[in-house]
C-alpha cells in the first residue's frame, strides 16, 4: 500500500491532532513555548496542524521514512520530556498499528491477530456526544491503546456529526429512523465484538440508556473489562465495571490561559480591591489566590505552570520587581504581596536622578561574606533615605532594590553565603542597621551613630 495514501495518512495526522489536544489540556508545558498558545482545538488550526503533518509525511516511500518524519517534526512542536510521556507512547503505539507493512494488515488498518489487547469504543450517537477532549480523557483512563471506534446513528438527521466523526477516525454504522434502532445495532454488534476482534481486552460502552446493561454483561462475560460512559447535567461519568470505581469529567471547557501581561494586570486589579476592602496595605498570597480562582475560573498556579513550568508562584513575583513587591518574615510563615507604588518608583526615579551627587549609591561588584552583604545593604538604605528622607524602609522595598541591584532575591544571597536563619535574622545581626517591626511587617535603617 503506497505512503501517499490518504485514507491511511488521514488517520495517522487524526492520532497525531488528537495527541497534542491532549497534551495541550493536560501537560502544556511539554509544548515548545510558541504552540502553547495556540488553541488547537479550532477547527481552522487542528486543519492547518493535519495538513501540515500530511503534507510532511506524504513525501515518505517507506514506513521506517515516515517513523523518522514523524519523530523530527514532533521535535518540531515538542519538548524533548514530551517523548516520555504517556501520551506521545499511545501515540506512536496508535500509529504502529497502522503499518500497511504488516502482514496481517486489512481494510480497516488494524490487525486482528496482533498480540497486543487493544480497547474499543462503541458510541450510541444518538443518545450521547464526545468531543476530542473526553475522548482523550477516556483514553488516559484505560490500559489498552484505542483502536476501533464505532459509532451509530440514523446519519441522515444528524447534520455534519457524520463528517467530524470520519475524521476523528471513527466506523460509521447507519440505521434507519426510529426509536431504539442505534440501541439494537449498538446492542448486536457489541455483542460479537470479539470475534470480530479476538485481542479486544477494553471496551467503552458510551450511552446513557440504561438498556446497554445487558450489553455490558455479555462483554464482562465474555472476559472484557467494560467501563460504561454517560452523561449526567454537564459531567460525563466513566464506570469501571472492575473496579467499581466512577471518574467524572466536567464538559466544561478550561478558561483560555491569560498572558503574562494580562495576568499581571488582573493581579494588579485584586490587589487594589483587596487594599481598599481590607484597608491593608499587604494582601496575603492565599487570600489572593482565593479571590483570583472565584474571579477567573482558574488557579495562579495553573498560570504559572504555564508560562513558566517549574517555577514557584513566589519566584514569578519576586521576577516582577517592578510590579510587586513580597514580604515575608521567614519560608516558613506566611507571603504577602503588593503593588510596586507610584511614590516607589518616584524614589527609584529620583535615586537615579541624584545619583552623581551621592557618595554611598556604589554597588559593590562582588558580595563574598556578610560583612559585605551588610556593606551593601547599608549602601541602599543610605541611598533610600537621600531620596525619601525617612529613616525606616519596609524590609521588602530593600529586598526588592537589592534584587534590581545585583540581579538576585536577597534570600539566595544569603544562602550562597551560608548565613543562618532568615533575611530578618540576619538584619538583626548587623552592627550598623536597626530593624523594628511596625504591626505585622518589620522595617530596617541605619543605626544614628552610623549616619
Amino acid at each position: 500500500m503506497s505512503y501517499h495514501d490518504s485514507a491511511l495518512l488521514q488517520k495517522i495526522c487524526v492520532h497525531i491532532c488528537q495527541s497534542i489536544i491532549a497534551i495541550q489540556q493536560q501537560h502544556p508545558e511539554l509544548l515548545i513555548a510558541k504552540y502553547r498558545t495556540i488553541n488547537w482545538q479550532i477547527s481552522t488550526n487542528k486543519s492547518a496542524l493535519s495538513t501540515k503533518f500530511r503534507d510532511i509525511l506524504s513525501q515518505t516511500q517507506t514506513w521506517d521514512q515516515l517513523l523518522q518524519k514523524l519523530n523530527s517534526s514532533l521535535k518540531a512542536v515538542l519538548i524533548p520530556a514530551a517523548f516520555d510521556s504517556q501520551i506521545i507512547s499511545d501515540l506512536i503505539s496508535s500509529i504502529g498499528q497502522l503499518n500497511p507493512e504488516n502482514p496481517d494488515f486489512n481494510t480497516t488498518y488494524f490487525s486482528q491477530r496482533q498480540s497486543i489487547g487493544i480497547a474499543v469504543l462503541l458510541l450510541d450517537a444518538e443518545n450521547l456526544q464526545l468531543n476530542t477532549n473526553t475522548e482523550k480523557f477516556l483514553t488516559t483512563n484505560c490500559n489498552c491503546p484505542l483502536q476501533v471506534k464505532i459509532a451509530f446513528a440514523n446519519w441522515s438527521n444528524r447534520g455534519k456529526l457524520d463528517v467530524e466523526l470520519h475524521e476523528r477516525g471513527y466506523d460509521l454504522i447507519h440505521v434507519p429512523a426510529g426509536r431504539d434502532n442505534a440501541d439494537g445495532k449498538m446492542i448486536a454488534v457489541g455483542s460479537s465484538i470479539h470475534e470480530r476482534y479476538p485481542n479486544v481486552q477494553e471496551v467503552f460502552v458510551c450511552s446513557s440508556d440504561k438498556v446497554m446493561t445487558n450489553l455490558c454483561n455479555i462483554l464482562q462475560q465474555n472476559g472484557i473489562l467494560v467501563y460504561q460512559v454517560s452523561q449526567q447535567g454537564e459531567n460525563i461519568k466513566l464506570f469501571n465495571s472492575s473496579t467499581s470505581e466512577t471518574l467524572n469529567y466536567s464538559l466544561k471547557p478550561l478558561p483560555e490561559i491569560p498572558s503574562i501581561e494580562q495576568f499581571i494586570a488582573q493581579i494588579k486589579i485584586l490587589i487594589k480591591l483587596q487594599q481598599k476592602q481590607t484597608a491593608s496595605y499587604w494582601i496575603k498570597l492565599s487570600i489572593l489566590s482565593k479571590q483570583f480562582k472565584t474571579k477567573h475560573q482558574l488557579t495562579i498556579s495553573q498560570i504559572i505552570d504555564h508560562h513558566f513550568p517549574g517555577k514557584k508562584v513566589k519566584d514569578v513575583f519576586i521576577n516582577y520587581p517592578s510590579e510587586f513587591v513580597v514580604h515575608q518574615i521567614d519560608e516558613k510563615s506566611e507571603l504577602y504581596v503588593t503593588i510596586f507604588e507610584q511614590h516607589q518608583r518616584n524614589v527609584e526615579k529620583n535615586q537615579e536622578n541624584s545619583q552623581p551627587q551621592t557618595t554611598t549609591s556604589k554597588v559593590l561588584s562582588t558580595i563574598n561574606s556578610p560583612t559585605d552583604l551588610e556593606q551593601a545593604i547599608h549602601n541602599i538604605l543610605a541611598d533610600l533615605s537621600k531620596v525619601d528622607h525617612h529613616n525606616f524602609f519596609d524590609v521588602s522595598i530593600l529586598g526588592s532594590k537589592f534584587y534590581q541591584q545585583y540581579g538576585k532575591p536577597i534570600t539566595e544571597q544569603i544562602k550562597q553565603l551560608k548565613i543562618a536563619g532568615s533575611f530578618v535574622k540576619f538584619l538583626h545581626s548587623c552592627k550598623s542597621l536597626q530593624v523594628q517591626q511596625v504591626g505585622k511587617k518589620w522595617e530596617v535603617g541605619i543605626k544614628k551613630s552610623e549616619l
